[in-house]
């Protein structure tokens, strides 16, 4: 299974990552699968009986002294908690540049060409970081970091904009609605209301795929044809096409949940926690966009 963030199609997120073995059928004549390839993996029962090395020399002792067995040593898999805290860095360093962007550059009319501008270059630059993580074999912290850095000067000044100038509020409602999202899409994916299987994930690259090429079309008309283009992102479609989105959205971070689960049970590297990071942020954005985008179009349309 894989998310449509490419940082998730790793090595160290999918069934092959050569850090755990997944095939837990046993073969004839030899140890189950689930430990060929892993240096990581736990010997199992047969192989207790196979190999007299194998076992714990402290186990009895433990035991005898009444104390417990002593867990393995850490291994430098990934966990959920090193999930959360580079989850926290990249947001943490995005909403920082956010707040100060909005604070330092100026939207009033003799400065808001400037400062849209500087929110246009740093979303550029923040796109091209992006896809160069993306590329990359290896998670670069200061890489991920950098492009939270831009986007949130970008995020900053858009947000700004349409908070002062189309719909007071729009920014928090923005917020609200995206913590809305997540805290409800992990509820029900950790109650197992959604399920993310092959068939979940087929629908959904599929929609994302026609929801793409549709708001291309339409940003091409607005561009050589002027005015709204084909219409998508004004009135009652755009409306329509705006929750459409964040469903979307909704349904990305869905299958990121997964890949992040996937990959702490599949251990997954330690570093790859940055790639988990970085997945999440980029759908995070995507949703906040599509809320304020919403919100602004419902409010011009008053």
């Amino acid at each position: 299974m894989r998310s449509r963030n490419p940082v998730f199609s790793r090595r160290g997120f999918s069934r092959d990552n050569g850090y755990a073995g997944f095939n837990t059928a046993p073969q004839a004549g030899g140890p189950a699968v689930a430990t060929q390839g892993n240096p990581y993996a736990q010997p199992t029962g047969d192989q207790y009986a196979q190999n007299p090395y194998a076992q714990n020399p402290y186990a009895q002792q433990d035991l005898q002294y009444g104390a417990p067995p002593q867990a393995p040593a850490a291994t430098g898999r990934m966990t959920i908690d090193d999930v959360v805290l580079r989850t926290a860095s990249t947001l943490g360093v995005l909403i920082l540049t956010a707040a100060l962007s909005w604070a330092l550059l100026p939207i009033d009319d003799a400065n808001i060409s400037r400062s849209y501008g500087i929110g246009i270059g740093a979303a550029l630059i923040g796109m091209v970081l992006a896809f160069v993580q993306s590329f990359k074999r290896k998670a670069s912290p200061a890489l991920i970091l950098a492009y939270a850095a831009f986007e949130g000067v970008f995020l900053g000044v858009v947000s700004n904009i349409v908070d002062n100038r189309i719909a007071d509020g729009a920014a928090m409602q923005a917020v609200i609605g995206t913590m809305a999202v997540f805290a409800g899409v992990l509820i029900a994916y950790k109650a197992g209301w959604i399920r993310v299987n092959r068939r979940f994930y087929g629908f959904v690259m599929a929609a994302a795929l026609g929801f793409i090429l549709l708001m291309t079309v339409n940003l091409l008309f607005a561009v050589f044809g002027g005015g709204d283009g084909l219409g998508f992102r004004s009135g009652a479609l755009g409306v329509v096409f705006g929750i459409i989105g964040i469903i979307l959205g909704a349904c990305f971070l869905a299958l990121d949940f997964k890949q992040v689960e996937d990959g702490v049970a599949y251990g997954a590297p330690r570093e790859e926690a940055w790639l988990a990071a970085f997945g999440l942020t980029l759908t995070l954005v995507w949703i906040y966009l599509e809320f304020l985008r919403l919100i602004s179009i419902l409010n011009s349309n008053d």
